[in-house]
């Protein structure tokens, strides 16, 4: 039996990349995007093919996938500086509460989670492009 991967932000662009190189792969692809910044069409190649499904889903809301789930990639959450400004409520929701019932989804599957994030996170930085060296204004560490 093939490994199984849940991909937030499906529809978004690394989302969207980590969806055909699973799949090519040969993993069960579980897509889910809620598309609020996503695009179906970044995916819809992947439609109808064995082995594909796509939610439509708000990962802030409760999270429920039918059968084994080995990995969890989340990637969903606006990526722009312009969306956080446009929908700055659902760009925190996505961070935490759908981190929150994700977590809770690998905990019930016993699946394996890996988070991306932003740099924005280290805060305003005082330099552009940041280097992996650099902690930015605030270091969560």
């Amino acid at each position: 039996m093939s490994k199984s991967v849940l991909i937030t932000g499906a529809a978004g662009f690394l989302g969207s990349h980590l969806c055909d190189r699973f799949h090519k792969e040969g993993f069960k692809v579980l897509a889910m995007d809620n598309l609020i910044t996503g695009n179906l069409k970044n995916i819809e190649h992947l439609f109808g093919k064995e082995n594909f499904e796509f939610y439509h889903h708000d990962v802030s809301k409760y999270v429920h996938v039918s059968g084994e789930l080995d990995y969890i990639l989340h990637f969903a959450s606006p990526a722009s500086p312009i969306d956080y400004l446009k929908i700055p409520i659902q760009t925190l929701k996505v961070g935490s509460l759908g981190t929150h019932n994700l977590l809770g989804l690998a905990k019930a599957k016993n699946a394996r989670m890996l988070i991306a994030s932003t740099s924005e996170v280290y805060g305003d930085p005082m330099v552009h492009p940041q280097t992996e060296e650099y902690y930015g204004n605030v270091n969560p560490v």
